[in-house]
Order: C-alpha cells, then sequence, then structure tokens
C-alpha cells in the first residue's frame, strides 16, 4: 500500500472514530479535494458548518473559514490541520481601522466578506461571500454601505446596486496579481475560448471577461457551457474538480501565478494528524462568537 493509500486509509478510520467530517475548499491541494466529505466556495462550506451533525469539524482551508465555522457551530470541535494557513486580505483590516473608519462614515451599514477575521465579522452589520454579494447588499434597508475588506468585490458589487457602496482598501493578492496584460495575452493565445473570472481579480480584468462569478457559479458556468476550451480567472485549485465535472473540455490558468501557498498549506498528512491528536483546535471568545454569529447569521437567511 502506498503512503497516500495508507494515509487516505488512516483519515477513515479516524473519521469514524471522531465522528468527524473533512470540508475542503476547491482552492485546497488535489489530494485533500479527493478525501473531503464535502468541496465548495466559502458559502457552501458555511452552510454545511451550520448544516453538519458531525462532532468535529476538520476545516481544510484557511483560518477565518475555521473560524467561521467555529462561531457557527461552538458545541463542536474545529480543527484547522495548518495553523499558519491565513489570509493575506484577512489580515488587512483589523477591529481598530473599521471602528475609526465606520466614524467617518455614519449611518453606513457594514457588509464584511467572510475573508475577515471573528473579531471583524462582530463589528459587521452582516457578512457575505463572492456568491451572495451583491444580494446581501441590496437586501440592506439603508442607502450607504461600508464594504470590507476586498475592494475589487466591493467594486464589482457598486456596479450591481444602486446603494453608495464605499470600499476599504483591502484585495486578495492571489487574484489582484493577475493583469489586464497578463489576461488580453493568454486570450490572444486562445481565441474564442469564453472567459471567467472571479469578482476577487482587479475591475479592468473582470470587464475585460466574458463571465464573473464566484467560485462555484465559474464552475456552473463551465458545466452549462457548449463551449469546450476556457480561460479561467481564479485560484489553480479549482481545476482539479472542474476537470473531473467537464471531462471533455479544456482548461488554461490565466496565469501561472493564480496559486495561492496559504490555500495549499494543508496537506494529506497534516489532515490525519489533526484528527490523531485533535489539534490544532479553532476557538473564538464567548463574547465575539455571540456578535459575529448574527452577521453570519443574517448572510445564511438570505436565501
Amino acid at each position: 500500500m502506498s503512503t497516500v493509500d495508507a494515509l487516505k486509509q488512516r483519515l477513515q478510520e479516524l473519521k469514524k472514530e471522531r465522528r468527524a467530517i473533512v470540508l475542503a475548499h476547491y482552492y485546497q491541494r488535489d489530494e485533500i479535494q479527493d478525501v473531503a466529505d464535502y468541496i465548495g466556495d466559502s458559502f457552501g462550506l458555511s452552510q454545511q458548518a451550520a448544516a453538519t451533525d458531525a462532532e468535529v469539524i476538520v476545516f481544510c482551508g484557511v483560518h477565518f473559514m475555521a473560524e467561521s465555522a467555529a462561531i457557527l457551530s461552538p458545541e463542536k470541535i474545529v480543527l484547522l490541520p495548518e495553523p499558519r494557513a491565513g489570509c493575506p486580505m484577512a489580515d488587512m483590516i483589523d477591529i481598530g481601522g473599521l471602528r475609526a473608519f465606520k466614524a467617518q462614515h455614519p449611518g453606513a451599514a457594514i457588509v464584511s466578506y467572510v475573508n475577515t477575521s471573528a473579531a471583524v465579522k462582530a463589528e459587521s452589520d452582516i457578512c457575505c461571500t463572492s456568491s451572495n454579494a451583491v444580494k446581501v447588499v441590496n437586501s440592506l434597508d439603508t442607502d450607504k454601505v461600508i464594504f470590507t475588506p476586498d475592494r475589487n468585490l466591493g467594486r464589482y458589487v457598486a456596479q450591481h446596486t444602486d446603494k453608495e457602496i464605499i470600499v476599504w482598501e483591502g484585495y486578495c493578492h492571489t487574484h489582484d496579481h493577475l493583469t489586464l496584460e497578463q489576461f488580453e495575452r493568454i486570450k490572444a493565445e486562445h481565441p474564442g475560448a469564453p472567459t471567467v473570472v472571479h469578482p476577487e481579480c482587479r475591475p479592468e480584468v473582470s470587464a475585460a471577461a466574458d463571465h464573473v462569478s464566484s467560485t462555484a457559479g465559474i464552475l456552473k458556468f463551465v458545466r452549462e457551457s457548449d463551449a469546450t476550451e476556457f480561460i479561467i480567472g481564479t485560484e489553480g485549485g479549482i481545476l482539479h474538480v472542474m476537470q473531473q465535472q467537464n471531462p471533455g473540455k479544456k482548461f488554461y490558468l490565466a496565469s501561472p501565478d493564480l496559486i495561492c501557498p496559504n490555500m495549499k498549506a494543508n496537506t494529506l498528512e497534516k489532515t490525519v494528524h489533526a484528527l490523531e491528536v485533535m489539534q490544532p483546535r479553532i476557538t473564538v471568545p464567548e463574547d465575539i462568537r455571540n456578535k459575529a454569529v448574527r452577521a453570519l447569521d443574517r448572510m445564511l437567511a438570505i436565501k
């Protein structure tokens, strides 16, 4: 038996023993996606974390995702295989900065992308993901919205609402790295191939794409399209499930730099080890959790 097969077998044993479920983001390593009980984007994983009856959630993603699961399911044990798997964009905003920004814009509702810390969620009126950001903003009674922390997603939302959107100047290092020049170059290399990008990309890149959507939306677009070749503008981990779902189609990553080192920090070995020792466990202080859960619950209530 190979080392990988042995690890997979051990993981299955531990899942039964611990009453555990493995959740994985689309950007995770192929080996992680292959053993996950559920693969999804931030929104889908948030729903799954809230709905599962498992006693242990092994969250193969980055820190804010595991933290969100701990907020929604305080009675469950939430494990993050690699505790250093963070999100640079989430680190671009803190509670002090948000409070100061809020004071500059009185009366504005705060919509925070789930790519934020529990403390920032606790200071927010409602959370959103890339798949429901426009719907969340349009659900609010106020005409003025502070959108944190992703400026690119915030500006995309601004194009699809009549509300005034005030953006925090954060960004995803991976998506923001894709330039219009790179994008136009690969389009020229594959003329006729539809282009689909994530709204965390720069506005000029999104404007040049045929379709802009969340990771789940990108997958849906590709599945339903009659085209056989596509240019993909999001983190490269999505290609694994995309190729599984569309064996007769070809995919070209818009840039070789569309790889997030934090999303790749979890490994199969670390996932098994986390369940063996039941560490590292992600917890949220109760006073912060009580406030943050309201913002997440409001998001989850929007259909």
